[in-house]
This record gives C-alpha cells, structure tokens and sequence, in this order.
C-alpha cells in the first residue's frame, strides 16, 4: 500500500545502488558532445559495458552508441559526427536487466507517430 506523498516502503528501503551514469547537458554555442563525452568519462565507474551519446539541434537527433569504456566507444571523428548540437544527453551502462549487447546500449532513440 502506497504511503500519501511517499514512496512504497521497498523503494524506500533499497538503499544506494551503483547503477548506470547519465549525465546530461543544454548549451547552445558549446561543443555539447565533447561536454557530455568528459561526464561519461567522470562517471566511468556507474557502467562500464557500454556507452552512448545522443545529440539534438532541434531538428534531427544523432545517437552513437557500442560496447567498451567510453574512451573506447568515442574519439574525435565520433564526436565530431555528432554535432552541430546544442542539448546532449550520455549514458553508460550497468547492467541490471537484459544481456550485455550493443541492441541494450543507451540513449535509445523512438519515435511515434
């Protein structure tokens, strides 16, 4: 039974878990891509299976993403492809659920109708 304006009790009692990293950044004129690419690198040690980028300039979305450590996954041409853009979004993966396949790397891009 959910609690009034709490979470259900095992939520609450789960305690800190090292799951993935996700780290996330808006900056119009920045060089987004490389911003997020150093947050990945910071954040190493939350998943190390695999790695992604995605990039947006309001128009179309660019999404690189493999398995290996994040300096692994991207170099300079990588991230390069990967602009002009001014919000980024990167994740590398722990996982918890799923096999440890490039088809579960992160971001994962959908679209609707």
């Amino acid at each position: 039974m959910q609690r009034e304006g709490r979470l259900p009790a095992e939520a609450e009692d789960r305690g800190p878990r090292e799951e993935c990293g996700i780290f996330g950044v808006y900056g119009p004129g920045e060089d987004v891509a490389r911003i997020t690419y150093f947050g990945l690198f910071a954040l190493q040690h939350r998943g190390q299976e695999s790695a992604g980028i995605a990039t947006g300039d309001g128009k179309s979305i660019r999404i690189h993403k493999a398995m290996g450590l994040v300096s692994q996954v991207f170099d300079e041409e990588r991230l390069r492809s990967l602009v002009p853009a001014n919000v980024a979004i990167g994740h590398t993966r722990y996982s918890t659920m799923g096999s440890s396949t490039v088809a579960n790397a992160q971001p994962i891009c959908c679209s609707s109708v």
